[in-house]
């Protein structure tokens, strides 16, 4: 089958995954819902059992924000990866899976939120559209929240032997276009949006002002 070279600084974003096989045609993103300095073993587990069944890349996914964004860099990076696994178990303030799995159904509004998910903050604020409509695109879900280590890797090694083709546009650049570190703060209501562009613009005339009288 058609692979194809991914992006050269594939994958941009750090995070708490594994690297494998650049040319296999899987993702695991396993939902942590503890603080990562008191990660569950099971969870590792799962981590694990992703990498043993021939994923490109299989770590845990904490945030129904910036987490995702992270993740969409780094596999559209990657042409070749064409599933998603989705493992582990539900984070209860974040619902992080639910969110991830509403996005892959739905897609985003035209603010950037997640469509038909109940997660608190669901906001894809650091990505452009055309990266947003890639990830949706390129990568299928495979919806495996709750199951244990041995159906994950199954899973994976079943996709894997698939093996379908990469997908035939290059691979993108993968970096997260700013950074929203509370994207709770920033506004998606049209009104609060106009709002938000004329303060700053009253706030740019008054420092040109103020230049002036200096």
């Amino acid at each position: 089958m058609h692979k194809v070279i991914p992006h050269k600084e594939y994958p941009h974003e750090e995070g708490r995954y594994i690297r494998g096989n650049d040319y296999s045609p899987v993702a695991v993103a396993i939902i942590l819902n503890a603080p990562s300095y008191d990660i569950p073993l099971e969870l590792e587990e799962l981590v694990h059992a992703g990498i043993e069944g021939g994923a490109a890349l299989s770590g845990m996914l904490q945030t129904e924000n910036i987490g995702i964004e992270k993740m969409v860099c780094n596999i559209v990076a990657n042409p070749n990866i064409r599933y998603l696994v989705v493992g582990g178990p539900e984070s209860e303030g974040h619902l992080t899976g639910e969110a991830l799995k509403a996005f892959m159904l739905n897609g985003v509004d035209k603010t950037g939120r997640i469509i038909e998910t109940k997660a608190p903050v669901p906001l894809l604020l650091n990505l452009p559209m055309e990266y947003i409509n890639r990830f949706l695109n390129q990568v299928s879900l495979v919806d495996l929240q709750f199951q244990k280590p041995g159906i994950v890797r199954s899973a994976v090694r079943a996709c894997c032997q698939e093996d379908p083709v990469a997908f035939t546009e290059p691979p993108f650049s993968g970096v997260i276009t700013w950074t929203a570190p509370q994207p709770w703060t920033v506004p998606t209501d049209e009104k609060e949006i106009e709002a938000r562009r004329r303060v700053e613009e009253l706030k740019s005339r008054l420092k040109e002002r103020t230049r002036k009288m200096d």
